[in-house]
């Protein structure tokens, strides 16, 4: 996407989860090799959107973000969208939105000195001599965080066939990263906090050796950074050695992908396990250490969904006692097995079991916090007035307040003072 004009500037958006985060940041270092970084689209001469297409509420965020950067970037400034929308609807954008200049599938780099014939541009479609280039985006290098901590993706893709979603269907199957080539990055961002990401975090490594190796990528980071913290756990591929480094380590924070509790429905959802599986694994986890934090999120709606079924996830959050999770209604993807499936659930009774299961939440949630008030802990300073403990997760949980004067990218032992709903309130020892 570069010109080859130092003076040339560019503008970077980025919509959805924390692993489209990570190629935004690779992107954008990239684009910084002959471009500047400017942070108002209106002065930029070339914008970037980098998209999510997960659920049908994330394309229609993305769309109204793609109208509105339209709107306010310069006349002749143009305007590329990537990402997630672009791999998976890439054609009927570049026919549907004129305003678009170029539609960039993953992976594609565009001189802007030269206009591409085609609007719609995947690297896989790319001929050897061209003006477009392929890059890998996996392991593009990137650039060191402003914060104390860094997102790390050490997989692209998904082997698995839930029938709820169609990331496989864009994102392609499981690709590892070598262990190389993510000890490289760790020692670029020189983070004191890594949060590992992937589609399938648990299962890293399994599409090069045929087994999980994710025990040794958490061994070998935790021997070079303070904190790891491992995000989109598979619940049946957490193996007991993988519950023994973490339950043991400096943040044993587990974040299960859940999605429901009901053998049945999970079933139909094409995944394994069920609520009493995973209490006995949370149960597991909490006989090797009691502080132990778990976070989850569950699929409200999904086609055949019961009464019983609603009622079995609800006694689950009372008995699991988790400290975060998140309620979501069932997205109708085109392309997954859910898309034919019979008896859709009802919109409206979906919304009212997530008001349903968020209200239990954020019962067990907010009094989870203030029992903490009285306990001493170990937080990362994140910035001015700001930390976390191996509680909480950056950009998704709870934060705790600090006074100002405390360093950032410090560590620093404190007292918990006060609870507000999520929020907690601490003073240094």
């Amino acid at each position: 996407m570069p010109t080859d004009h130092k003076e040339s500037t560019f503008y970077l958006e980025t919509l959805g989860c924390p692993k489209n985060q990570v190629d935004s940041e690779k992107i954008a270092h990239y684009l910084r090799d002959t471009m500047t970084e400017v942070d108002n689209p209106a002065a930029a001469d070339l914008v970037v959107v980098n998209t999510c297409a997960f659920i049908e509420s994330a394309r229609q965020e993305s769309i109204n973000t793609i109208l509105s950067l339209a709107e306010k970037k310069q006349e002749g400034a143009k305007l590329v969208v990537s990402g997630c929308l672009a791999e998976r609807y890439g054609e009927e954008l570049a026919e549907n939105l004129p305003e678009v200049d170029l539609v960039a599938g993953f992976n594609v780099a565009v001189n802007l000195s030269i206009s591409p014939k085609k609007r719609f541009l995947r690297s896989a479609d790319l001929p050897q001599q061209t003006s477009v280039t392929s890059l890998d985006l996996l392991e593009l290098p990137r650039s060191r965080p402003d914060t104390p901590w860094a997102y790390i993706k050490a997989a692209e893709g998904c082997d698995r066939n839930c029938g709820f979603c169609a990331i496989p269907s864009f994102r392609g199957k499981q690709r590892s990263r070598s262990l190389e080539s993510i000890l490289e990055e760790v020692t670029a961002v020189g983070s004191h906090e890594l949060v590992l990401v992937a589609q399938d975090l648990a299962s890293y490594g399994k599409d090069v050796s045929g087994s999980s190796d994710i025990v040794n990528l958490y061994r070998t980071l935790s021997a070079m950074v303070p904190w790891v913290r491992l995000l989109y756990l598979y619940p049946t591929s957490i193996s007991e050695e993988l519950i023994l480094e973490m339950a043991n380590g400096a943040v044993p924070y587990f974040d299960l992908s859940l999605q429901h509790a009901s053998r049945s429905l999970l079933q139909k959802m094409r995944r394994s396990g069920h609520a009493k599986y995973y209490l006995s694994l949370i149960d597991k986890v909490r006989q090797i250490n009691p502080e132990a934090a778990f976070r989850s999120s569950f699929v409200i709606g999904y086609p055949g969904e019961t009464e019983e079924d609603h009622d079995i996830l609800l006694d689950f959050l009372e008995e699991a006692q988790l400290d975060w999770a998140g309620f979501f209604a069932y997205s109708k993807e085109e392309g997954t097995y859910a898309y034919s499936l019979p008896d859709e659930t009802d919109p409206e009774l979906a919304l009212v079991r997530i008001r349903e299961t968020q209200a239990l939440q954020d019962e067990i949630t907010f009094r989870k916090r203030k029992e903490l008030i009285g306990s001493t802990q170990k937080v990362l300073v994140d910035e001015k007035g700001w930390g976390r403990s191996f509680r909480e997760a950056p950009e998704i949980d709870g934060k705790i307040a600090l006074p100002n004067t405390l360093p950032v990218g410090d560590f620093v032992d404190i007292r918990i003072v006060d609870s507000t709903g999520t929020d907690l309130t601490g003073i240094p020892l």
